[in-house]
């Protein structure tokens, strides 16, 4: 199985993580699974892009991000060559490493005055 390991995130996850995962699963689903709180607030329908991460090891096996994953992401604080959603990203037979970004826009939590 593919070995995916998390880079220490100051809130998320501080120490970082290195779990396995099975190929066809989509990596939004393996961090939930791994207690992660990584937040998704279309629901992983690739509605928007809170659940943004940056692939930086193991992007050229991932299959390419599609119209709507680029628009979403384009919406992405922080947003790199190699970021990617993680609602959208099918893990395959290679080890990922992956990056949370510092922060995250959630539309759908903010608040205005």
């Amino acid at each position: 199985m593919p070995r995916i390991t998390l880079l220490p995130h100051a809130t998320l996850s501080p120490e970082g993580a290195v779990f396995e995962a099975k190929s066809g699963t989509f990596l939004c689903d393996a961090l939930l699974k791994q207690g992660l709180a990584l937040e998704h607030a279309c629901e992983k329908s690739c509605a928007c892009a809170t659940c943004h991460v940056v692939i930086r090891e193991g992007f050229a096996s991932l299959t390419p991000a599609s119209s709507d994953e680029e628009d979403q992401l384009d919406r992405a604080w922080g947003l790199e060559a190699q970021s990617r959603l993680a609602c959208q990203v099918v893990i395959r037979g290679e080890n990922l490493v992956v990056e949370l970004p510092r922060y995250t826009r959630n539309l759908a939590r903010e608040t205005h005055d």
